[in-house]
């Protein structure tokens, strides 16, 4: 499969990465104090943002595009150092990390059942309940060093939402023109599906996050319908090139 365009996105990973550097770690030397449901749900999450990446990239190396195939790289060292990120963060509040997670195992394994095209849609539906969550994370404690890993966490999946919006976009037009919205359609099913599970399942620390359930499900279906529309977009990069 041939994609075009993501050089310039090899090139956002790698400034962000040299960014990074620059800025430095977050100050280790405080301590993190939040609420026992919240630090449980924030060990669930440590679990799912962990993991080496490789179906992903032998997936994508598959998919003849060698630009792509580096970003791809760029992205899972991103999401490694999310999991490195939440480490410290429940070190520095004196809580352990998980070794695993039903949840992240029922993700890994549907992301595994077929190609690219589903291993994508099934890590977009992470992605975008991601982007609510550490925005709750974020703004929901008084804590300075959790809101500070929060925020750097978001900042990273604010961007990984259009890459993965771009390719999706280029493997979808491979499909016939009016199979593509029911595909979508059939994503938001289940993104809603998944969203009611993570609300049950973290129901007591967004409540303690000032985000009730049924809001936090309600923002994020409200979300995905930017990422639908970037992705039946007439042009693959309709999120970034507006932004």
């Amino acid at each position: 499969m041939h994609t075009d365009g993501f050089a310039k996105w090899t090139r956002r990973f790698e400034e962000e990465r040299e960014r990074r550097r620059a800025e430095g770690d977050p100050d280790w030397g405080q301590s993190a104090t939040l609420h026992p449901a919240v630090w449980a749900s924030i060990q669930r999450f440590q679990v799912g943002e962990d993991g080496d990446g490789a179906n992903l990239v032998g997936k994508a190396d598959q998919a003849g595009d060698a630009d792509y195939g580096q970003a791809v790289r760029l992205f899972i060292a991103e999401e490694q150092n999310h999991a490195r990120l939440l480490a410290r963060l429940l070190a520095a509040g004196g809580q352990p990390t998980l070794t695993g997670h039903w949840s992240d195992t029922v993700f890994v394994r549907l992301r595994r059942l077929m190609g690219l095209r589903m291993e994508l849609l099934v890590l977009m539906i992470a992605e975008v309940v991601a982007l609510r969550y550490y925005r709750a994370l974020r703004d929901g404690t008084d804590d300075s060093l959790t809101a500070d890993v929060a925020g750097r966490i978001l900042s990273d999946e604010q961007r990984h939402v259009p890459f993965h919006c771009e390719r999706l976009h280029a493997s979808l037009a491979e499909l016939p023109r009016a199979t593509r919205r029911p595909v979508m359609a059939l994503w938001r099913l289940l993104l809603l599906a998944v969203s009611l599970v993570v609300a049950a399942d973290h129901g007591p620390a967004l409540r303690r996050l000032n985000i009730g359930r049924l809001r936090f499900v309600r923002e994020i279906m409200t979300s995905s319908h930017t990422v639908v529309s970037a992705v039946l977009s007439p042009t693959p990069d309709a999120w970034t090139s507006t932004a």
